[in-house]
C-alpha cells in the first residue's frame, strides 16, 4: 500500500510540475505591460471621408501615430514599419491603426486615400485621419505627451517624434517596462527592436 501511495504523490507532484513549469516561465520572460493612462476623447475624419471616434476601435488593440505625407525623413521609415505589423496581423479584425497627420491643410482625405495605396495599406482598421489643426496638436502634445508642431527652419517644415503609442481594448495607452523597471511608455517606430517589442505586446493584448 505504502508503494502505491509514493507512486500517487510522485504522479500528483509530475503533474503539478507539468502544469506549474510554463506558468512560472512565462511570468518571468512574458513582459508584463504598465498602463500610461487613457487616450482622450476624439472626432477625426479618414480617408474615405468617414468620422473615426474612439468607440471606432472599441474592443479593438490599436497603435496611434503622427506623420505627415510629404515628411522627407522619419514618416517613410514609420510607415513601412507600420505596414510590417499591419502584415503580421494581417485578418485579424481586432488589430486597428490611427495615423494622425499634422498637416492637415495639405493631407485631406483625397490625398491620405492615394497615401495610402502608395504604402498597400490593406487593413480596414488602418484609418490615416485628418481635422482641425489644433485640435490634432492638442491631441498629440496633451493627450499624447507626444511633441507636434509647425518648424519652418527643419525639412519637410514639421517636427514630430518616431514613437508609436499602443492602445488596449478599453482605451488605455500601455507598454512595457524597461531593464530598470520603469514603463518605455512609446515603442520606437524607426527601429527594428521597437517594432518588434510592439508586434510582442500587441498579441499579449490581443
Amino acid at each position: 500500500m505504502k508503494n502505491y501511495s509514493y507512486i500517487g504523490i510522485s504522479f500528483v507532484i509530475l503533474v503539478f510540475g507539468i502544469w506549474a513549469v510554463p506558468k512560472i516561465v512565462d511570468r518571468f520572460t512574458k513582459p508584463r505591460l504598465a498602463k500610461i493612462g487613457k487616450v482622450p476623447e476624439f472626432s477625426f475624419t479618414n480617408q474615405n471621408q468617414k468620422t473615426i471616434t474612439n468607440k471606432s476601435y472599441h474592443n479593438k488593440v490599436y497603435i496611434v501615430e503622427f506623420f505627415f505625407t510629404t515628411c522627407p525623413s522619419i514618416c517613410p521609415i514609420m510607415n513601412q514599419n507600420m505596414v510590417k505589423i499591419q502584415d503580421q496581423f494581417f485578418g485579424n479584425p481586432n488589430l486597428g491603426i490611427a495615423s494622425l497627420t499634422i498637416d492637415p491643410i495639405t493631407d485631406t482625405p483625397e490625398v491620405l486615400k492615394e497615401y495610402a495605396i502608395q504604402y498597400k495599406i490593406t487593413n480596414p482598421n488602418w484609418n490615416l485621419l485628418t481635422g482641425n489643426k489644433e485640435t490634432i496638436y492638442k491631441f498629440a502634445n496633451s493627450g499624447f505627451n507626444l511633441y507636434v508642431g509647425e518648424n519652418t527652419e527643419v525639412e519637410g517644415g514639421f517636427e514630430h517624434s518616431g514613437f508609436f503609442a499602443l492602445v488596449d481594448k478599453e482605451g488605455n495607452i500601455r507598454s512595457r517596462y524597461d531593464e530598470q523597471g520603469n514603463p518605455i511608455i512609446y515603442y520606437n517606430g524607426l527601429g527594428d527592436d521597437g517594432v518588434k517589442m510592439l508586434k510582442e505586446d500587441i498579441k499579449l493584448l490581443l
